[in-house]
């Protein structure tokens, strides 16, 4: 006969009683610590996503729909709650130091603008007075209808009419007009500015073994006139610029013979304000 299993004692057994105390304690220490912890729910949710994004949990984005960026600092935007402003009427000027400043620099610009027309003024006297003494000393040439002196703005018009100057379709000045030059170059030496030559022909084409066009013949004029001027030693070759135009700068209609002869000319001009610095030096602001 087998041998009977030994019947258990009742009730629990006593370890047990020693158990429920330990996990009671350990239930209650892990409570304990969780009401002291600070739950962080912003960075948990980032490390949710990264870990989300790093385990290949994704959502698909359909084309239809519309990609929205988030900002990584702020997730959530709430409007700020409006106040009243504490100065009850709206002012146009925002504080009394900044309108003196605008005021101040207001100021400048009319002194400059100013300072700009005044030193422009003073230059056109200066050119105008320039231009009188010319025609003082060529009175007599004047007189005779070979050249005309006139001023236009800052620029001083010398104008050499063919009459007299140079024989009709050729460059070469008469021997007898050298002492005009002359007496004009002495002037135009000690007046300061850049000199232009330009050569002006009528509106009859012309075409000889020298001259294909007007345009080399209007260039050669200038040319001869440039090389006279330069033969008194007292004024420089780098004040010169030649030009030539032949009829398409006219000063009357070509449709008579006198109109046509008027035509025919040499001007030079000198050119004032490039010598003058007419920007006056900017006025510095002090520091407030």
């Amino acid at each position: 006969m087998a041998d009977e299993c030994p019947k258990c004692p009742e009730g629990l057994p006593p370890w047990l009683a020693t158990f429920a105390d330990l996990m009671s304690l350990l239930m209650c220490f892990f409570v304990l610590l969780l009401s002291f912890a600070e739950v962080d729910a912003q960075r948990f949710k980032k490390m949710a996503e990264s870990m989300k994004d790093a385990f290949g949990v994704q959502r698909e984005i359909p084309a239809v729909e519309i990609v929205k960026g988030t900002s990584v600092i702020m997730q959530e935007f709430s409007p700020g709650k409006p106040e009243p402003s504490p100065i009850e009427d709206i002012r146009q000027i925002t504080s009394d130091l900044e309108q003196e400043f605008l005021d101040r620099e207001s100021k400048d610009a009319t002194d400059v603008d100013e300072a700009k027309a005044a030193m422009q003024a003073e230059l056109e006297r200066e050119v105008q007075a320039q231009a009188e003494e010319l025609q003082e000393m060529l009175e007599s040439e004047i007189s005779d209808g070979l050249i005309d002196v006139e001023t236009e703005s800052t620029n001083i018009i010398i104008r050499i009419q063919e009459k007299g100057s140079f024989p009709s379709g050729r460059a070469n000045l008469n021997p007898e007009f050298f002492e005009v030059i002359s007496k004009i170059t002495e002037v135009i030496a000690t007046t300061p500015g850049k000199i232009i030559v330009a050569g002006h022909t009528d509106n009859i084409p012309i075409s000889t073994r020298r001259f294909r066009s007007n345009w080399e013949l209007s260039s050669a004029r200038a040319v001869t006139v440039v090389h006279a001027m330069l033969s008194n030693a007292s004024i420089e070759e780098e004040r010169f610029l030649i030009q030539g135009y032949a009829d398409s700068q006219p000063l009357v209609d070509n449709d008579t013979s006198e109109n046509r002869a008027q035509n025919r000319r040499v001007e030079l001009v000198i050119r004032r304000g490039e010598d003058v610095e007419l920007d006056p030096e900017p006025t510095e602001i002090p520091e407030e």
